[in-house]
C-alpha cells in the first residue's frame, strides 16, 4: 500500500511548531514522521493495526469493513493513527480542519514521548515497519506453497489463543537481547540480498529454538505422534502459550515459525494494551496543554473545546481512557504542586484544612513525567485513584434498570469502584490461563489452568479454546478452574467437550 505521502507546505510549518512546542514542554521523543492520507487509507491502516503491510488474512478486510461502515453511517470517525516506532510514524486525515490537525499532532507528541520513555514499551521492536512487511513476505510464500486454506485456517487457531501470554516476557533478558541482535543480522543478510528471504524461518523462530533449548526434543518432535516421547519436560508451568506451543507441539516447521510470527506481534502490541489509560491520558494531557497554552488563536478556542468536550465525553456503560487518563494526570500535578500526599496529609482528620492545604511544593510535573516512566494502567490507577477523585468526576458502578431503561448509580462506595476498575483491567478482563503439563495423567495430553482472580470462565470460550488447541497439541486437552468452589476440569479429546468428574 503506498497511498500516503508525507506533509509539506503548511502542514509542515506546523508540524515543526508543535514540535517545538513539545520540546519547550520537556517532552523527549523520537524522530516524528508525518504522512497526510484520505479516509480509505486510514481505514486501511487501522484495521491493520497501524502498519501498511501485514500478512494475508481475512480479519483485516472484516476490519476494514466495520471501519468504513461507521464512517459511512457517521457512528465513528478516526482522526489519526500513531504507531510505536523508531522513528514514530503518524498518519494525519486529509479531510480534517486546520484545528484538528493541531489538536493530533500535539496529541501525536505526547504518545512518542510515552512510546520512548515507558518501561513497559522499552524492550519493544522499533523496527516494526520492517519486520510486520518480512512475516508477511514469509506468510504468503508459506501459502504458495502448502495452500492458502490450510495456512489461514492454522492462522485463525493461532489468532484464538494470541491472549495467552505473559507480561514477565516483556522484561528484559539475554534471550531478548540474543533475539533483537539475530533480527538485526538477519535485516542486514536480506538487505545484502535485495530483501530475498533465503531462510524460510523467521528470526523470531530461530531465536526461540535456540534460547528455549528447542534441541533437548530433537528431531522426533516432528514425527508421528506416537513418538511424542512421554519423558519429555513438559510439566514446567507457563504462561506464554504460544511459546509452549512452538517449544512442545508436534507441530511442522512452517507452523511453528508461523506461531512465532504471530507471537512477537502479539508481543509487541501488549504493552498498548497494558497502558491504554495511561498513554491516552498522557497524549490528551499534553494536546490539551499544548493547545490552550500555546497553539490555539482566539477564532479557534470555541473549535477545539468542541472538538475536545466529545473526546472526553463518558458513558454510563463505559470507561473513556482519555477522561480517566488525563483527570488522573491532572490530579497528580495538583496534589504535587500542593504537597498533598504523605503521612502528615493523610492523617489530617480536619476536612476543611484539607481542602486548604498548600504546601507550595511544586513537584507536580516533576512527578507526572515520573508517573509516565514506570507505571501501566493497574499501577497507575492502584496508587493514585482517591476517593475525592470519584467523587469529583463522578465515578460510581452503575446498572441498568431494566423497569425504567436507564442507567442508575449502583454505589458510590470506593473501594467497589475501585476494584471493579481494577478486576477490568487485570489481564484486560479475560480470564488468566497458564500451561500446568504437557503429559497429564501420563498420556500426553495437555493440560492448563484457569488463575482465578475473580474473572469466571465463559464455557462457550472455553470450548472454542481447547478445540483449537486441540488441533496444534493434536492430543486431548484440559483446562482446570473452580466452579461454586468446586475444582472442576473441562476435557476435549477432537469429539466432545465436557467436564470431568
Amino acid at each position: 500500500m503506498n497511498r500516503s505521502k508525507p506533509i509539506t507546505g503548511e502542514l509542515l510549518a506546523l508540524k515543526n511548531q508543535i514540535e517545538g512546542y513539545a520540546v519547550e514542554y520537556g517532552l523527549d521523543f523520537f524522530p516524528q514522521i508525518f504522512e497526510v492520507c484520505d479516509y480509505d487509507t486510514i481505514n486501511i491502516l487501522a484495521a491493520q493495526g497501524g502498519f501498511p503491510s501485514r500478512y494475508p488474512h481475512w480479519k483485516f478486510g472484516m476490519d476494514y469493513d466495520q471501519l468504513s461502515k461507521g464512517y459511512t453511517y457517521g457512528l465513528q470517525k478516526i482522526y489519526e493513527m500513531v504507531i510505536n516506532t523508531d522513528p514514530c510514524y503518524a498518519y494525519l486525515l486529509q479531510a480534517n480542519n486546520w484545528v484538528d490537525q493541531k489538536i493530533v499532532m500535539a496529541h501525536v507528541y505526547g504518545h512518542n514521548d510515552f512510546f520512548k520513555n515507558n518501561a513497559w514499551f522499552s524492550n519493544t521492536n522499533r523496527k516494526m515497519m520492517d519486520v510486520m512487511a518480512n512475516h508477511g513476505t514469509k506468510i504468503r510464500r508459506y501459502m504458495d506453497r502448502y495452500g492458502q486454506d490450510s495456512v489461514e485456517t492454522f492462522i485463525d487457531k493461532v489468532l484464538s489463543l494470541e491472549n495467552l501470554l505473559d507480561i514477565n516476557e516483556l522484561y528484559e533478558t539475554s534471550s531478548l537481547k540474543r533475539h533483537r541482535k539475530e533480527q538485526v543480522e538477519q535485516q542486514k543478510s536480506e538487505n545484502e540480498d535485495d530483501g530475498y528471504i533465503i531462510d524460510d524461518r523467521s528470526a523470531a523462530l530461530k531465536s526461540f529454538m535456540r534460547t528455549k533449548a528447542r534441541q533437548d526434543k530433537k528431531e522426533d518432535v516432528r514425527k508421528d505422534e506416537e513418538e511424542f516421547s512421554a519423558e519429555l519436560p513438559l510439566t514446567h508451568k507457563t504462561k506464554d502459550i504460544l511459546g509452549y506451543l512452538i517449544q512442545y507441539a508436534p507441530i511442522e516447521e512452517w507452523q511453528a515459525d508461523i506461531i512465532g510470527i504471530l507471537r512477537e506481534e502479539a508481543y509487541y502490541f501488549l504493552p498498548q494494551r497494558l497502558t491504554k489509560i495511561m498513554n491516552e491520558g498522557w497524549a490528551s494531557y499534553w494536546h490539551s496543554t499544548i493547545m490552550t497554552n500555546k497553539a490555539l488563536d482566539a477564532s479557534e478556542i470555541v473549535d477545539f473545546a468542541d472538538k475536545h468536550a466529545g473526546v472526553m465525553y463518558m458513558s454510563k456503560q463505559n470507561i473513556n481512557p482519555y477522561k480517566i487518563g488525563i483527570e488522573l494526570m491532572r490530579d497528580i500535578e495538583y496534589r504535587w504542586d500542593r504537597g498533598m500526599f504523605g503521612k502528615e496529609y493523610n492523617e489530617c482528620a480536619d476536612m476543611s484544612e484539607k481542602i486548604r492545604w498548600n504546601t507550595k511544593l511544586g513537584k507536580g510535573k516533576e512527578k507526572i513525567f515520573e508517573v509516565r516512566k514506570s507505571h501501566n494502567d493497574i499501577s497507575f490507577i492502584d496508587e493514585f485513584l482517591t476517593p475525592d477523585f470519584c467523587e469529583r468526576q463522578q465515578l460510581f458502578t452503575y446498572k441498568y434498570n431494566p423497569r425504567n431503561g436507564r442507567f442508575e448509580i449502583d454505589t458510590k462506595d470506593f473501594n467497589a469502584i475501585k476494584q471493579k476498575l481494577l478486576s477490568q483491567l487485570t489481564n484486560f478482563g479475560q480470564p488468566i490461563i497458564e500451561v500446568e503439563s504437557g503429559n497429564y495423567m501420563n498420556r500426553k495430553e495437555l493440560l492448563l489452568s484457569h488463575v482465578h482472580y475473580g474473572v469466571d470462565l465463559d464455557v462457550g470460550f472455553a470450548n472454542e479454546t481447547l478445540r483449537n488447541l486441540y488441533a496444534i497439541w493434536r492430543r486431548p486437552v484440559n483446562l482446570k478452574t473452580r466452579y461454586e468452589d468446586k475444582e472442576v476440569i473441562f476435557h476435549f479429546d477432537g469429539k466432545e467437550f465436557r467436564p470431568q468428574h
